[in-house]
């Protein structure tokens, strides 16, 4: 197993976009893995590779028992919407309703280089939205109306966590292609 620190809100990773996976090779099968392995030890339904401080183009999910990966996605999503509540492995303990497209068809890759499509409505649906937002430095606070945006930053600023200095950004022990965190 190899489980990896999660970066906490205020880690300037989060709020940066990833670059696209272009070589599919050994690193990054292990990132996948460590992504899977954070991801089910935290537990989470989800979790992105810049939440682990690298910055590319690649998210896990774990939704009603099927764990997958998804690495350069392009989402298709349904007009119908869904509200319900939300959460982050990156903002620990809190949770939020937002705003959703109620369904989703993803199309990306897998740890391979073969292609994939994943379709998903209700919380799988939520869970893709979700973690491709973080691979564009969205936080699922970004999309709160502004009055619940007001409570989540009072949530975050009394949190045990929230306030502290941004974290220390450490080397990632996987390879960024020459891309810069």
């Amino acid at each position: 197993m190899a489980v990896q620190p999660i970066r906490i809100f205020g880690d300037p990773v989060l709020r940066s976009t990833a670059k696209p996976v272009e070589t599919f090779d050994k690193e990054l099968r292990r990132l996948v893995k460590d992504l899977t392995d954070t991801m089910l030890e935290a537990p989470g339904a989800g979790l992105a590779a810049p939440q682990l401080g690298v910055s590319l183009r690649v998210f896990t999910y774990n939704v009603d028992g099927v764990v997958g990966h998804l690495i350069n996605p392009d989402l298709s999503l349904t007009e119908e919407e869904q509200d319900g509540p939300e959460g982050c492995l990156s903002l620990p303990g809190l949770r939020f309703d937002t705003k959703r497209a109620f369904g989703v068809v993803a199309k990306g890759f897998n740890m391979y280089g073969d292609a994939v499509t994943v379709e998903g409505t209700e919380l799988l649906a939520r869970c893709i939205q979700h973690e491709t937002d973080h691979l564009d430095g969205i936080i699922f606070i970004d999309r709160l109306d502004r009055e619940t945006r007001k409570a989540a930053m009072k949530a975050i600023r009394e949190a045990d966590w929230g306030g502290a200095p941004a974290p220390t950004v450490k080397i990632s022990p996987h390879s960024t292609f020459g891309v810069i965190r």
